[in-house]
């Protein structure tokens, strides 16, 4: 489950079943049990298998695994020092959820991803930045020259952004990355860009941290009972979009099922129509990996992800119903044993007889 298949045709979204209630207040739950047309054994024993006491050798430590199918909950599991109650990191999921913050401006009327972004600073003559839009930066091809390196902190650019001379401003440390490629021809993963867009939705919010964090509440968390969900914000008062914010791992199963649901929720569309296609389809640069802030299946499985640092992982089957959410603590040579553990996962439950 980590990248797709060039041109592949979108998956239609499904719709929450009439007899499933939302899980706004409280999650539905159902067995494993009760469903005769998956492999129970198969999704038991991969649970196990990240949750082994030799896990940490093979793929790290689990704390967390959700598993919601058909808009219900039927796994969740949890390490011996965390529970349901347990807000976890989202690294880089982040992004999405600045995706989703971005939606509701263009539903809203106060942004258009195809003009230029618009920064401040880009704006003199001649500067090649100033040609740079906002879906040039939600699909991660500004061109600019941002070096996402976790190991050596000397080339890094996120290393010194976020915990170096970068972490009181960090839009300001980003925007100030020199152009190295056109816009749209070179895909770069850059979490300097994802904090460039929430500059931009800072200024168009306005309030600051509290105006940012007060949209956030009342758009996003509080529709969805995301109660447990806090970002971060830095002194500048810009949300930390590329890489904090704390939730349960339910709550993050419930971001998951609202673009699992087309940004529906409770009959309410709180993401514009087209949106999470946008999200799902194909950056061409990316050599088949990447849509707009959220990852792509190259197994031509319909798949799309939010995925964050040591392994954090919301994952959408569209064919399946499905949303598995796994939160830990993986080097980078364990996260293709844990993928293949939730791909084992999402395979032992059936493709909808509606797709």
């Amino acid at each position: 489950m980590s990248g797709p298949i060039e041109n592949a045709p979108l998956i239609p979204l499904p719709k929450q079943s009439a007899g499933t209630p939302w899980p706004t207040v409280e999650w539905p739950e159902r067995s494993l049990g009760d469903g005769s047309d998956l492999d129970v054994a198969a999704i038991a024993a991969e649970a196990d298998r990240l949750f082994a006491a030799d896990a940490a050798d093979r793929s790290g430590e689990t704390h967390a695994l959700v598993v919601v199918h058909r808009g219900a909950l039927v796994l969740e599991r949890y390490d011996d020092e965390r529970d349901r109650e347990t807000t976890l990191i989202s690294w880089s999921m982040a992004k999405s959820i600045l995706h989703a913050v971005v939606g509701m401006l263009v539903g809203q009327g106060r942004i258009d991803v195809e003009a230029a972004a618009g920064v401040p600073r880009w704006q003199q003559p001649g500067d090649p930045r100033r040609a740079i839009t906002l879906d040039h930066l939600l699909r991660m091809t500004d061109g600019l020259d941002f070096v996402e390196d976790y190991i050596d902190d000397e080339r890094s650019s996120v290393i010194e952004m976020l915990f170096g001379g970068g972490k009181d401003d960090v839009a300001a440390y980003a925007e100030a990355v020199a152009a190295a490629h056109p816009p749209g021809a070179n895909w770069n993963y850059s979490s300097g860009t994802s904090n460039i867009v929430a500059g931009i939705v800072g200024r168009v919010i306005g309030g600051g941290a509290a105006g940012v964090g007060a949209f956030l509440s009342a758009s996003l968390f509080e529709p969805l009972g995301m109660r447990s969900a806090k970002p971060r914000f830095d002194e500048a008062g810009t949300f930390i979009a590329s890489s904090f914010v704390f939730a349960t791992a339910r709550d993050f199963a419930r971001f998951g099922l609202l673009y699992l649901r087309d940004g529906v929720w409770e009959g309410r569309r709180l993401l514009p129509e087209g949106w999470v296609d946008q999200a799902r389809t194909l950056t061409p640069a990316s050599a088949g990996q990447y849509g707009a802030h959220f990852w792509l299946a190259m197994n031509g499985s319909g798949v799309f992800h939010c995925s964050g640092f040591q392994g954090q992982y919301i994952a959408m089957d569209p064919a399946r119903d499905l949303v598995i959410v796994r939160l830990g603590k993986s080097e980078t040579s364990q996260r293709g044993a844990v993928y293949r553990s939730l791909d084992r996962i999402r395979r032992a439950f059936p493709v909808s007889a509606d797709d």
